[in-house]
């Protein structure tokens, strides 16, 4: 995929998957809120998932072999649609991860990764990449299995955005360069950027295989080694991904998974002195925990941290699109995205149109089995699943509008009915906190610089949507908002070399593009005298 965007995985999809598809239900327009009907290859789907799952390894991936934690414990992975566990695996700790870093830092000091050629890494990565795609059903089905998310998403979306960002930074791999300077007198300078060492790496359960891609390629591009610490709900596809690598022969040591608990095997990622930088993505709460082991340490660290992301709506829109695509914006991965649209500000002049729409198009999605043709499977957890709830409950009391959902959806399994609440305001919980599931706000404006004022009245500033058709306005608020990313007339775009990341409590520092590989490199200045230089 040359554009890696959502909207352009989609329009592949269309083409390629059968009629009952996702976006064939999409551009249909979703004629009832009903389960949906199973599809022929629903129960195979899922059969294979549960499968794969039971072959994977139960045990952690350490200096290229897999082994048992210290402690021999176990932990379930719960599978969302039934709330039964599917298998269980390693439960490493504080120990493993000291196991781990170890062969990362022997790996990095003595072995062959960062010794051998910039382009040899490279070919590594492609290879990687090579044996997901090979894998590319495989990975999806562990994927749908482990989160919940409609496996048309993961086979179309996940996975294959996975493989390309790993194949982008195989390209980079041997780019990354200094440079030379002038300098006054007889010398040469010139600068080196090399990698830092042992990266400790923490991934959410949001989007798992996509995540870790995020992390691994500019991590592994710049010649680094990783333990990786994947979330306890969604540790499959990470374990999946260290089977191939081993396969395709990456050298021992690079790449150690270590699967476990956050506040154990995750603190000690985080706190590890022998881990050179951390990058972690998850909650701004925990963000905050990690950034404060760094900064005792001293040492790196980048965090892509939540979102409540404002999207404004203005009198001169096509309301049916600007509908369709804040729709997508909120509910897209079941509302579980750090960049949701989670705040729909929408102009007085088109808001009774929006809501009514609105509320149409999230009553008539499709909520089931995520092996079957449906939009959104369950939440990922019992924890969200409630706090998810609970959110609900706060808007109802508070006194927005419920306009459609509001509760859970069947008695087994973790869905939660696609909910849109109107005239929802400010200083309500539900327009305040990242409530991470299928739940649209939907506010009022009538004044732009009220509007912007209010869309950047939040601690948090990940992402923005801006939807008219007014370059003026638009080009207004693409530089008031206190955003780093605002997407205009659409959203959910995503391209591997196009930045993203966080003002205020949303996080620090970028992924995805050239920027990302400076979070991973350190610089080196050289000074060397010139012995009668022809030239200066």
């Amino acid at each position: 995929m040359a554009m890696s965007t959502l909207r352009a995985a989609l329009g592949h999809a269309a083409r390629v998957a059968h009629e009952g598809s996702l976006v064939g239900l999409l551009s249909r327009g979703m004629a009832s809120a009903a389960q949906p009907a199973v599809d022929h290859a629903h129960h195979e789907k899922s059969r294979s998932a549960l499968s794969y799952a039971q072959k994977l390894p139960n045990q952690l991936f350490i200096d290229g072999k897999w082994v048992d934690a210290l402690s021999r414990k176990t932990m379930p992975v719960v599978d969302p649609r039934t709330e039964e566990v599917v298998v269980e695996v390693a439960e490493g700790d504080a120990a493993d991860v000291d196991r781990a870093v170890e062969a990362a830092r022997r790996a990095f000091d003595t072995g062959p990764w960062p010794r051998m050629t910039a382009k040899e890494r490279g070919r590594l990565l492609y290879r990687l990449a090579d044996a997901m795609e090979a894998h590319v059903d495989e990975l999806a089905q562990l994927e749908t299995l482990d989160n919940g998310k409609p496996f048309f998403y993961s086979r179309h979306v996940d996975v294959p955005f996975a493989i390309d960002h790993l194949r982008y930074y195989a390209g980079w791999a041997d780019k990354i360069h200094g440079k030379t300077i002038p300098v006054d007198g007889p010398y040469l300078a010139y600068t080196f950027h090399e990698p830092l060492g042992v990266v400790g790496q923490i991934i959410p359960w949001n989007f798992p295989i996509l995540m870790a891609a995020w992390k691994l390629g500019p991590a592994l591009a710049a010649g680094n080694t990783v333990v990786l610490k994947p979330a306890e709900q969604t540790p499959m596809t990470a374990l999946k991904v260290a089977q191939l690598a081993k396969e395709v022969g990456l050298p021992d040591g690079v790449l150690n998974v270590v699967t476990g608990y956050g506040p154990t095997a995750g603190n000690r990622v985080a706190s590890h002195p022998g881990v050179d930088k951390t990058a972690f993505t998850g909650s701004t709460e925990v963000g905050r925990l990690v950034a404060k082991a760094a900064a005792e340490q001293l040492k790196p660290c980048t965090l892509e941290l939540g979102g409540k992301s404002p999207i404004i709506v203005c009198p001169d829109v096509d309301v049916d699109k600007a509908v369709a695509d804040a729709h997508m914006a909120l509910f897209f991965n079941h509302g579980q995205c750090c960049a949701a649209g989670s705040r729909v500000y929408v102009h007085e002049a088109v808001y009774d149109e929006f809501v009514r729409k609105s509320t149409e198009a999230a009553a008539t999605r499709k909520v089931g089995d995520p092996f079957s043709s449906v939009e959104q499977g369950p939440q990922v957890d019992d924890d969200q699943f409630k706090k998810i709830l609970s959110y609900i409950d706060s808007g109802k009391r508070q006194g927005a509008k419920l306009m459609t959902g509001g509760g859970r959806k069947g008695d087994r399994g973790y869905y939660v009915e696609p909910t849109v609440f109107a005239d929802v305001k400010d200083d309500m919980k539900i327009a305040r906190e990242e409530i991470f599931g299928p739940v649209q706000s939907i506010m009022k404006w009538k004044s732009l610089d009220d509007v912007i004022a209010r869309a950047n009245n939040s601690p948090y500033g990940l992402a923005a949507g801006v939807f008219s058709n007014n370059i003026d306005t638009v080009n207004t608020l693409t530089r008031a908002l206190k955003s780093g990313t605002v997407w205009v007339n659409c959203y959910n775009l995503y391209d591997n070399a196009v930045p993203f990341g966080g003002y205020k409590e949303s996080g620090i520092g970028r992924e995805k593009g050239e920027y990302a590989l400076s979070n991973y490199t350190q610089v080196k200045a050289v000074y060397q005298p010139l012995s009668n230089p022809a030239w200066r």
